[in-house]
């Protein structure tokens, strides 16, 4: 049995910052309780190796960011790396709480691209993940901003403005997109596409499509990324069997009968040591 990593993957800039950004912080503030709105970046594992630290990550899908931060009565606030409503920004400032903005620049490019498109008279259609945090973020800009995540949205959307842009959230695939562009682009012909899919993002999609020889593809993950979700997505054009696993205790060694070539790749928030791990298990493991 052959095992073979999938290149890139694992770790990319934005979320190497990001974390680099929070141990910055509990150095710079030792004194201070340390709070996250959200998980820093969305990989279990690392919010538990920052919770060992004394670093608190506030994360509850029933409540809103501003619910989470009427928690928070004093100390440091981080701001995940994929992005965070002004609105939210400020009550933190006005609370009289020390912020500090992790998120990432690719993020920050998108929304900085549909704010000028915003002020110069467009409605903005914007590709992504319902309840994401890097879309709740950008959509909060405007109430010009429609968010779609499928065709079935596309044929609701009722815009009466000649001048459209449309764009996405970082994280999506680029099959994906090629899809939702081209049947935007029949309902509103002028409207200007502009996709933006972080390279990390679009680098690890192409290498797994580039792969021809694979039987299985081992994606390491945490279930609530969205760019690994849409790495096991991908995975699944072009292999026989494809999972998606947090750490190597979820491999279940029944899977491998009888397959031969074995890809691991994973997600960008996914630590390097979690990858590392799941391929010593395989190489080392004689039962397969």
């Amino acid at each position: 049995m052959e095992i073979k990593r999938v290149i890139p993957s694992g770790y990319c800039k934005g979320v190497v910052n990001a974390i680099n950004i929070v141990k910055k912080a509990k150095k710079d503030y030792p004194e201070e309780n340390i709070y996250i709105l959200g998980m820093i970046v969305h990989n279990q594992f690392v919010t538990d190796e920052l919770s060992k630290m004394g670093i608190v990550s506030l994360d509850d899908s029933k409540l809103s960011k501003q619910e989470l931060l009427e928690t928070i009565d004093d100390g440091v606030v981080i701001f995940t790396a994929h992005g965070i409503d002004d609105k939210i920004k400020n009550i933190a400032k006005q609370k009289g709480l020390i912020t500090i903005d992790a998120t990432c620049v690719d993020v920050l490019k998108t929304k900085e691209i549909i704010k000028e498109y915003l002020n110069n008279d467009y409605d903005v259609i914007y590709f992504g993940k319902r309840k994401h945090p890097e879309a709740e973020a950008v959509i909060s800009i405007s109430n010009k901003i429609h968010l779609i995540s499928s065709k079935e949205d596309i044929d609701e959307l009722k815009i009466d403005n000649d001048k459209i842009f449309v764009t996405n959230q970082t994280t999506m695939s680029f099959i994906e997109l090629k899809e939702i562009f081209g049947y935007l682009k029949n309902k509103y012909q002028n409207c200007i596409i502009q996709e933006e899919i972080c390279n990390a993002t679009s680098a690890r999609q192409k290498a797994i499509m580039d792969i021809k020889d694979g039987d299985v593809l081992y994606v390491v993950g945490d279930a609530k990324s969205n760019n690994t979700n849409k790495l096991v997505a991908i995975g699944k054009n072009n292999f026989k069997k494809v999972f998606l696993i947090s750490s190597k205790d979820d491999i279940n060694k029944k899977d491998l009968i009888g397959m031969n070539k074995i890809y691991i790749s994973a997600g960008a928030s996914t630590p390097p040591i979690l990858i590392d791990e799941v391929i010593d298990y395989l190489k080392s493991s004689s039962e397969f």
